[in-house]
């Protein structure tokens, strides 16, 4: 049984702008979200359930007992057969969104394409929540806005009239985003 009632949670991420996001989709709920910077360890694998749960267990025992979450997502693309998928932060530090469009130059639109997140929260108490978060969309044919980060620039969400991510606020974003579906379901349950 999950232990309700803490409202603050330690948010364990090397990504402010993932944070900011969240933090957002947390105060809808009455929650507050606290960056947390502890090194963890991160597996690869094809499974964003795998990760997340790996990280968690990595770090319960060394944040005093407290309620922590993490997070990961990918970007899976239809026609690269699901790549880059888990390993999206190593592709866009590699090849970025450039590379990306490079690798889909001969496919024609519509390229579809999926976000996905997986959260973990861990009430401080030994149980353990995982919530997942899916935003279907597109991969443009070129790179368009300066908001956002990562592959942000060049996906597309179902619904947002042909915009990036990038094009949008981080409040608009979250109308859609893959995370802050996640975020959302997992603050929900916590009520």
């Amino acid at each position: 049984m999950l232990k309700k009632g803490n409202r603050v949670i330690g948010f364990i991420t090397g990504n402010r702008f993932k944070f900011l996001e969240a933090e957002i989709v947390a105060k809808e709920y009455g929650f507050t979200l606290t960056l947390l910077s502890y090194p963890k360890l991160e597996i690869q694998a094809t499974d964003l359930r795998k990760i997340v749960l790996f990280s968690l267990a990595e770090l319960i025992g060394r944040l005093d007992n407290r309620p922590i979450v993490v997070e990961d997502s990918g970007l899976f693309i239809e026609a690269l057969k699901g790549f880059p998928g888990p390993y999206s932060s190593y592709v866009y530090k590699s090849i970025g969104c450039k590379g990306i469009l490079k690798l889909l130059k001969d496919v024609p639109p519509p390229r579809r394409a999926t976000f996905r997140s997986c959260v973990a929260y861990h009430d401080g108490s030994g149980n353990i929540l995982i919530t997942e978060g899916i935003c279907e969309g597109f991969i443009s044919t070129d790179e368009r806005g300066k908001g956002g980060f990562g592959f942000d620039p060049i996906f597309m969400p179902k619904g947002s009239g042909g915009r990036t991510f990038a094009e949008m606020s981080p409040n608009e974003k979250n109308r859609y985003s893959h995370r802050a579906k996640a975020f959302r379901e997992l603050f929900s349950r916590l009520m």
